[in-house]
């Protein structure tokens, strides 16, 4: 593999070059390890007990979350195959299909949806700020409201949330090696603390059996399907963004076994364990409070003591802090940098995470279950289906897995197409975001349902199935007549 010249080259920087297979030090155990860190954060609890709020019993709730990580897993695998063979991040392997300018377009897709998740991060970490510092400081809960009533934002919350939001900035501008003890700190506190949940869970609830009794809310079984699709889908664009970028991280692997053996130990299982303890505490609030809790924020401020709740919201917000650093600054920044890597850096690239990560008006994402699922995980999985198809289309089906990574650096090489764009791909995006803009767009009351047709609308419930299989199969179609250089 010839090694890209950085001498005059607007695509190369340290950053994103390919990393030699000498420096490949990832093993199995480190891809386990690293989804077991990722799955234990507060929204993968929030995606089980948004499921439970949405009417689904124990067993239902569980059944779909592993399905849909087990769904997601292949396109992860697929995906993280480039990144292990070449040593080239995300970014730069896209540079393949859509070229060496076009590769912005998915860079930017991925880019966004991680200033959103940084944002609902962010809101999730000062929101347990603000639920400690009410406690010591009620007159937090009666500030007069300072925004306009559209936002839906009270001003004590919005304050901390604008705290944390600074604290993450600092973070950025003391670089990402500040936040490892904060990772090693979130490893041992957030399972201890699931743990803790369960248990008060089982006991709070006069056992585990009354939790699993819990029955579904879902009258008949077409109900239920109306609901398990769409949830199918947000459980899958979960993951969707890291679908995208795991080459990020497979460029480090020493192998293909570890990079798909690690994945495969790591992602499911972590994930479904962790959404068991969701799934059980929201349960057992509904027994206990007579009302359903889906997050967990709000749920551990209703103990009694003082300082147990400030000590477990000002740990949920350092970890949460972790968290936000580790997965959602690394990624986009730099996705931000490969826009223009002589000029923007990682830091760069942070700062401009995180003033989007503000204009995405986080709290709204979040501010019920039906929201979280149906209108962020399903809306953004519209977009970011469509480019895994159209990666994973060009890299086994056209390319046949082999690359040049030479080419990948080079503005005139091989990837450069039409000035730096490969129509094809673009048009096989387009047309795989299509299908799901009517279905979007009502969900979140832009357009009346009445204009579409019902069956263009349901759609919508597939979004991440439909983008991905249209952009594949138009983009194969479009470039399988075309003489590609290899």
């Amino acid at each position: 593999m010839q090694a890209p010249s950085p001498h005059n080259n607007q695509l190369y920087s340290e950053d994103l070059a390919p990393i030699a297979a000498s420096k490949r030090s990832w093993t199995t155990w480190n891809f386990s390890a690293l989804w077991i860190s990722m799955s234990l954060c507060i929204p993968t609890y929030m995606l089980s007990s948004s499921l439970i709020q949405g009417g689904m019993n124990w067993w239902q709730a569980i059944l779909t979350i592993f399905l849909g990580n087990s769904i997601v897993l292949i396109p992860m695998i697929l995906n993280g195959h480039a990144g292990a063979k070449y040593g080239i991040p995300f970014p730069v392997f896209a540079r393949a299909s859509f070229g060496t300018v076009g590769a912005n377009v998915p860079a930017l897709l991925r880019a966004i949806v991680a200033c959103g998740w940084f944002g609902i991060q962010t809101w999730i970490g000062g929101f347990a700020l603000f639920q400690m510092a009410r406690l010591w400081i009620p007159s937090l809960d009666t500030l007069p409201a300072i925004f306009p009533a559209s936002w839906d934002l009270q001003t004590g919350p919005a304050l901390c949330f604008l705290l944390f939001w600074a604290v993450n900035m600092y973070v950025v501008y003391l670089g990402v090696d500040s936040i490892r003890k904060l990772l090693v700190f979130k490893a041992f506190f957030l399972p201890a603390a699931a743990l803790a949940l369960l248990f008060w869970a089982i006991q709070a609830a006069d056992g585990l059996g009354p939790i699993l009794q819990t029955p579904s809310k879902f009258a008949t079984s077409a109900e239920f399907w109306t609901y398990f699709f769409p949830a199918l889908t947000g459980m899958v664009g979960f993951w969707a963004t890291l679908s995208l970028n795991i080459p990020d991280f497979t460029r480090y692997a020493v192998s293909q076994k570890a990079q798909i053996r690690g994945q495969l130990y790591g992602l499911p299982t972590s994930m479904t364990l962790f959404a068991f303890v969701g799934v059980v505490v929201t349960s057992a609030t509904t027994i206990v409070f007579g009302s359903t809790i889906w997050d967990p924020v709000v749920l551990a401020s209703k103990f009694d003591s003082k300082l147990i709740v400030s000590l477990a919201m000002l740990a949920v917000a350092l970890s949460t802090l972790a968290t936000n650093i580790a997965a959602n600054i690394v990624s986009p920044a730099n996705d931000f940098a490969h826009i223009s890597p002589q000029k923007i850096d990682f830091r760069k690239g942070g700062y401009i995470t995180g003033i989007i990560g503000i204009l995405i008006f986080p709290w709204k994402l979040i501010a019920d279950p039906s929201g979280y699922i149906f209108t962020w995980l399903v809306g953004y999985s519209s977009l970011l289906g469509p480019v895994g198809g159209i990666l994973i289309a060009d890299y086994y089906l056209i390319r046949k897995k082999e690359l040049s990574v030479n080419d990948m650096y080079q503005s005139q090489g091989i990837y450069r197409y039409t000035r730096g764009w490969n129509a094809s791909a673009l048009w096989a995006l387009i047309l795989g975001i299509l299908p799901n803009m009517p279905g979007f767009f009502t969900t979140i009351n832009v357009w009346e349902p009445s204009l579409f047709p019902a069956w263009l609308l349901h759609l919508y419930h597939y979004a991440w199935f439909v983008g991905f299989g249209i952009s594949a199969g138009v983009y194969y179609l479009l470039m399988r007549f075309k003489p590609i250089k290899k």
